[in-house]
């Protein structure tokens, strides 16, 4: 039983490096196609969001360990086409202009929110089904797949908008650019600390449930919960350890089209 839970664990961390790889792939190639090439990626891959909630549906009434698979691909086929939608600009916010350097405080947290209010609102709207799709079903494998990346994106672009010392924007795209001058790069914040107390917590919670699963299944999901809540917490110390995190898929990305932002090292 040991060897198929490590064997889960590295069907979770593999799915996420390669989902997010070939997710920045697309986008950058709908860069340097241009035009309406971002909204014909989004609108072409609309099948991963059908296909993902097919897999979840399939997975509600099945607590096994194919249920649980399917819930978790489910999950995060629906957050990858999210997160297309998003990169793509497709769906975003409605503010895409450069943040006022002047702004401070509240104001400027309105309109930081509002350079990604739509696609927050979507992640929202996907959670609250999700929720009412998975209550009192057998296997809500998807649903607390979806939200553990809710909340670890949330503390996320939290901490990138109160500041963390390191802040990765080559991967970029071009008509997210100005999402940079949002971000601030300096001292850690309060929000640093409660972020990586939030996901220890959640890692340890996950982790205690899999050491005390009885059954196969259930032993399944929490292995694949908390390799993903490992790498939600991963993610965040990378924020302020200095190591070279972007080069897991910066080798498989053809080279970025070049924008005035990047012409000026910003």
């Amino acid at each position: 039983m040991t060897g198929s839970l490590w064997a889960s664990v590295g069907f979770a961390v593999f799915l996420w490096w390669f989902l997010t790889g070939a997710i920045m792939l697309a986008v950058r190639l709908a860069d340097r196609l241009g035009q309406q090439a971002p909204l014909g990626l989004t609108v072409l891959s609309l099948p991963l969001l059908f296909g993902g909630c097919l897999l979840v549906g399939l997975s509600l009434s099945d607590p096994t360990v194919p249920g649980v698979y399917l819930g978790f691909l489910g999950a995060l086929a629906i957050w990858g086409w999210m997160e297309l939608a998003f990169l793509t600009g497709v769906i975003a916010g409605w503010q895409r202009a450069d943040c006022p350097p002047d702004l401070t405080g509240w104001d400027r947290f309105q309109r930081a929110f509002a350079t990604v209010g739509y696609h927050e609102l979507l992640l929202a709207v996907g959670a609250l089904v999700l929720t009412l799709a998975s209550a009192g079903t057998e296997n809500r494998m998807a649903l607390a797949v979806f939200l553990i990346l809710f909340l670890a994106r949330i503390t996320a672009k939290l901490n990138l908008f109160l500041g963390v010392p390191r802040i990765n924007t080559e991967f970029l795209p071009a008509r997210l650019t100005h999402l940079k001058t949002y971000f601030r790069r300096g001292a850690v914040t309060w929000m640093f600390p409660l972020a990586i107390t939030i996901l220890t917590a959640l890692l340890a919670v996950c982790a205690e449930r899999l050491w005390g699963a009885q059954t196969l299944a259930p032993k399944t999901g929490y292995a694949l919960l908390t390799a993903l809540a490992a790498l939600a917490l991963i993610e965040h110390w990378l924020m302020v350890i200095p190591l070279p995190d972007a080069k897991l898929w910066a080798w498989m990305l053809p080279a970025k089209t070049k924008t005035k932002g990047d012409e000026h090292g910003l």
